[in-house]
């Protein structure tokens, strides 16, 4: 089959894992908080469930030691995402959402890591590594269709029922075709796998700016249509917001899927993608649409790109231990974005907003990024000390 095909699939996969199973909650807070079911605490706490989920996820995916346990994460979690969004249609309150999230999370977390490794190895084994990138489409995609679906039935006066409800069913028809199409984690060919000693340690620097960014970015991806919502006082504009952070990050994508490969690039166009983040949060706090849009076009743009860019440097400083590091990266980027939602819990229980929070994840971003300037800094250092002894040997030869 061909591997556009299977790129294809691994982007409808991540749709629903990530943009329906994930990120539907985001439109879904206002409803949530307005029918009473949450305060705007508890939409943290719920948040806060769903990245434990997917932590635990993430960690327990690193355990998967044969490709026949991947393909049963990849496949379970897949329908379970389909089946936790349609029984969301019918409960009420609190911990009955705390629950299905925390499912949500555990499930979509072994699909991202799983697809992940897979699409990447495959793309690359078809002497087109660009393609992998691609994938990230799939989670920015779900933001924007279920965004556009939200503005729809808002305007229909739908509540949050009949929004799972039609979640749940566009998961259903995408996962039946997806499902046959998926590329099948394989048994490594021969080769020993690589233990966790050796791993190189330009690896740790990369996981410290990703757990940074999972605390960072979680906050307007999490409570974006909220802070439109109360912004804009349910006028319909609000709702357009989501998807246009969806938009934009899909653009994102493509755009680094399309760079020109340069050595050290992916570095600096890392470095670029926190920054414009940090911007974004700080944008978010300035009133009126101006502010609401900024943020949504700096937080939105490498929301997902940002990812594409992290998976790649990984691949690019470990290239044999791509599917481990996967999830060791993963796992890292769930604990930061699990602080996320509690430090926005706290932010609205002290100060009535987010406010804070926004702060403290533009500071986050920001540091993510001076520590991958670091790193690189460290590289150069390394690389010219290497290379000075063996010039004096030349010179020394010369001479």
């Amino acid at each position: 089959m061909s591997p556009l095909v299977r790129i294809f699939a691994s982007v409808l996969a991540l749709f629903v894992a990530m943009g329906v199973g994930r990120f539907a909650l985001t439109p879904q807070l206002p409803h949530l908080i307005a029918e009473g079911q949450v305060s705007l605490t508890g939409a943290g706490l719920v948040a806060a469930a769903n990245y434990l989920g997917y932590l635990l996820g993430a960690l327990e995916a690193l355990y998967a030691s044969s490709a026949a346990q991947a393909r049963r994460r990849l496949f379970g979690g897949l329908w379970a995402c389909v089946l936790i969004t349609l029984a969301s249609a019918w409960v009420q309150g609190f911990w009955a959402h705390v629950g299905l999230r925390f499912g949500a999370g555990v499930a979509s977390a072994w699909v991202l890591v799983v697809v992940t490794g897979v699409s990447q190895q495959l793309a690359v084994q078809a002497g087109k590594p660009r393609l992998g990138g691609l994938i990230f489409t799939g989670p920015s995609l779900g933001v924007l269709v279920t965004g556009l679906m939200a503005l729809g039935m808002n305007q229909h006066q739908q509540d949050s029922a009949a929004l799972w409800l039609l979640y749940g069913l566009t998961a259903l028809l995408l996962s039946l075709i997806a499902h046959p199409l998926l590329p099948r984690p394989v048994e490594p060919s021969g080769a020993l796998p690589v233990t966790p000693s050796r791993r190189p340690r330009a690896l740790y620097p990369l996981l410290a700016a990703y757990s940074l960014v999972g605390l960072g970015y979680i906050i307007p991806a999490t409570f974006l249509a909220q802070m439109a919502a109360a912004r804009f006082h349910g006028q319909w504009q609000a709702d357009l917001f989501w998807p246009c952070y969806g938009l934009a990050a899909t653009l994102g994508v493509v755009l680094v899927s399309l760079r020109r490969q340069t050595p050290g690039g992916t570095g600096r166009w890392l470095i670029g993608a926190l920054w414009l983040q940090a911007l974004g949060m700080l944008a978010c706090l300035l009133p009126g649409m101006a502010g609401l849009a900024l943020g949504v076009l700096l937080c939105g743009g490498p929301f997902l790109a940002g990812m594409q860019l992290v998976m790649q440097h990984a691949r690019e400083i470990d290239p044999h231990g791509q599917q481990r590091n996967v999830g060791l990266l993963t796992a890292g980027f769930a604990l930061g974005q699990l602080t996320g939602p509690l430090l926005a819990a706290l932010s609205s229980h002290f100060s009535g907003g987010l406010q804070p929070a926004l702060w403290v994840a533009g500071a986050a971003m920001l540091l993510a990024g001076l520590l991958m300037l670091a790193r690189g800094s460290s590289t150069c250092g390394e690389f010219i000390r290497e290379a000075s002894p063996k010039a004096a040997q030349r010179g020394a030869l010369h001479g």
